[in-house]
């Protein structure tokens, strides 16, 4: 379809693209991006690293508001879907009813609030708003705990630390980022953030929080002025749940990022898709897949391209000097296999599924155009060439 209405709902940075994309692709119609937050689609990642340093909110915005205008896209913002009635291929919210031929899902996630007493004394890091008040309360020294030791909750507690404040960490789980990076870049980051001067506790869930302080389950209690629940996230998927769409842990959809409606498409955080590696259904917290999500599905509806979804996902994080990259996507489960210069490999049985770097961008790129390729990553091959993946690149570029 080149003409028509399509409604996006969802106006990050994958519901922001989708509704590009769509115009590059050459798509006539009309074009309706929906967000619940006030302002210009805006850019996530900085708001737990520069925005607190710099404050400088314009800086975030994904593009100015004559790009809406110079590319015919109705941005409605401030207001939230309630409901998708698919019969009569709407989209509602109140008394407002946006009609569509094609909907995008792009609904992201959500701040996961776990079973913790006082969670009113605590406060959060998703949108902007809760950016600039945080970046208000660390104008004055403070005593900082953080509940979560993931992405989100150490960069935080990088930027508090590099500011002056006494920071805390409180992890559950036994070692830091435990999801998503390998035992060994654990460890290594765990001795930069001490070195840093952060006190972390791991293993130690927060029972509860009272106002000064976070209460362990242990029974021992944290002095803090201010707290931040960074405890992961939920996918907004009951929108699409009660449209009667599928949905597990996310909006499920196909290798076309096509759920069972033929009219309507989910991306980015919110959506559920087969792995191209293993079949298995996968959700990305990734503005990179949000990204590909969004010009993978403008390509469908617009030139009819149904290719299987198939880019290689890649997420990075940065904390004090040291930026995290990771090529692929591994499990708790999975080995690792450490480099002298060390970048970490990581196998599931004889298939390589990541590569984990700290400040070496070359290797990171090396690994995500290989496995962009048919050139065989298995532990033996690698282990040839003493996992070095520069011959790799070698043998793919003669292919």
């Amino acid at each position: 379809m080149d003409s028509g209405r399509i409604v996006i709902v969802g106006a990050g940075q994958g519901g922001f693209q989708a509704a590009a994309s769509l115009r590059q692709e050459g798509f006539i119609g009309e074009i309706t991006l929906i967000g619940d937050e006030a302002g210009l689609p805006y850019q996530r990642p900085p708001l737990s690293k520069a925005y607190l340093k710099t404050g400088v909110a314009d800086e975030l915005e994904l593009r100015p508001a004559a790009f809406f205008d110079a590319n015919a896209i109705t941005l409605v913002h401030g207001l939230r879907i309630d409901t998708i009635d698919r019969e009569a291929r709407e989209a509602v919210a109140g008394e407002t009813r946006f009609p569509y031929d094609h909907l995008v899902i792009a609904t992201g996630t959500r701040n996961l609030r776990p079973p913790i007493a006082g969670l009113e004394h605590t406060v959060d890091l998703r949108t902007l708003a809760d950016a600039a008040r945080l970046r208000d309360l660390l104008a004055a020294p403070r005593r900082v705990a953080v509940i979560g030791g993931g992405f989100i909750g150490l960069e935080f507690a990088a930027v508090a630390r590099t500011l002056g404040h006494d920071v805390t960490v409180a992890e559950a789980a036994p070692r830091l980022m435990a999801r998503v990076v390998s035992p060994e870049l654990s460890q290594r980051f765990l001795a930069m953030h001490q070195g840093m001067g952060t006190d972390v506790r791991l293993g130690q869930p927060v029972a509860r929080v009272r106002e000064g302080a976070i209460v362990l389950a242990d029974g021992s209690e944290i002095a803090a002025d201010l707290v931040l629940l960074a405890a992961g996230v939920r996918p907004n998927s009951e929108l699409a749940e009660a449209a009667g769409l599928a949905v597990a842990n996310g909006v499920v959809v196909d290798a076309q990022l096509a759920t069972a409606d033929p009219a309507i498409s989910a991306l980015g955080d919110c959506a559920v898709f087969p792995d191209p590696r293993t079949g298995r259904p996968v959700r990305l917290e990734s503005v990179q897949a949000a990204v590909d999500h969004a010009r993978a599905i403008a390509r469908r509806l617009v030139k009819g391209v149904a290719d299987p979804y198939a880019a290689v996902p890649w997420f990075w994080s940065d904390q004090a000097d040291w930026k995290l990259q990771i090529a692929g996507l591994a499990t708790p489960e999975d080995t690792a296999v450490g480099r002298e210069d060390g970048a970490v490999l990581r196998f599931d049985g004889d298939r390589l599924t990541a590569v984990e770097t700290i400040n070496d961008a070359r290797t990171h790129m090396q690994a995500r155009r290989l496995m962009a390729t048919d050139v065989p990553l298995t532990r033996e091959t690698l282990a040839a060439s003493d996992y070095d993946l520069g011959p790799l690149m070698k043998a793919a570029r003669g292919r």
